[in-house]
């Protein structure tokens, strides 16, 4: 019964899972960040490069 209280103590005290699921959550967050920022800034950028593709070829 020691060994098994032991065990148990030891499994609770152990961190690295619980690391590797936090590195894990913020590394969704930054992938929703990104993904909504490149959603916002899509069609912006976008018509900022066809107008400047326009300039370029004389066109605007």
């Amino acid at each position: 019964m020691s060994n098994f209280i032991s065990a148990v103590k030891t499994f609770a005290a152990d961190e690295n899972g619980v690391t590797a699921i936090e590195y894990g959550l913020i590394a969704a967050l930054i992938g929703v960040a990104v993904a909504a920022t490149a959603k916002t800034l899509g069609g912006d950028l976008s018509d900022l490069f066809s107008d400047i593709s326009a300039k370029v070829n004389g066109t605007a």
